[in-house]
């Protein structure tokens, strides 16, 4: 069994980073062979909507037609038993590297039928892990000027989106994290250091706990399904 981690912040070695790397942990110990890919150090091309992979003179493959770093990547994933996929939030979206990612994962998948809505035919498990400065409590509020909260509005599309084509997901919310060990070094003025350094020495070991029980989870679930 092989599950693949995609890591869609720009930093390898900070929150999203160490979170995945935990759900990995938990994959390991069930006994999954583990990869992990910095797609945000990445430098690839995102979706050209060239409708290549919609073409009727070409073979559906669901796979994009593009060929560049990302190319094995995404066969990886596709081969994969289980993924597991985390993003930092900025501007209350996902990074631009994951969502470019998704789009060249998703797009060749997702068919424009009126019986079938993917290529992939079974259920592949979809882990889905997000790190954001705001708050939970944030996360529930409607908040001018957005229309909806943070959660309902962007977390729930993905999910759909990934459920769509794969059948399974779940999703891990790590909110108020740490952006940096050294608020004194930025304009970060807004924040009070000592309570972010605080809160992530308390409440980010317990967010690892349950990555790592998301691995496990995910394993579990291809388990079941064979």
């Amino acid at each position: 069994m092989r599950v693949i981690a995609i890591n869609g912040s720009p930093r390898k070695n900070f929150n999203t980073a160490t979170l995945l790397q935990f759900a990995l942990n938990g994959a390991s110990e069930m006994g999954a062979e583990t990869a992990l890919y910095h797609i945000g150090t990445m430098d690839f091309s995102p979706c050209k909507s060239c409708l290549a992979c919609k073409s009727k003179k070409l073979p559906q493959t669901g796979r994009c037609v593009l060929n560049d770093c990302l190319t094995p990547v995404i066969n990886d994933v596709l081969n994969a038993d289980a993924i597991v996929l985390g993003s930092p939030i900025y501007f209350y979206t996902e990074s631009a590297s994951f969502r470019a990612f998704m789009e060249r994962l998703l797009f060749p998948l997702t068919l424009y039928s009126k019986t079938e809505r993917s290529l992939f035919k079974g259920i592949k498990p979809i882990g889905l892990i997000y790190t954001m400065n705001i708050t939970e409590e944030e996360t529930h509020e409607r908040k001018p000027p957005f229309p909806a909260p943070f959660s309902l509005d962007i977390v729930t599309k993905t999910e759909y989106f990934f459920k769509r084509a794969f059948g399974n997901c779940s999703i891990l919310l790590c909110t108020d994290t740490m952006q940096t060990k050294n608020y004194d070094a930025y304009h970060m003025e807004m924040f009070n250091a000592a309570e972010k350094i605080e809160r992530h020495e308390k409440v980010f070991p317990d967010d690892c706990r349950k990555a790592f029980l998301l691995g496990q989870k995910l394993v579990e679930t291809v388990a079941q399904s064979n």
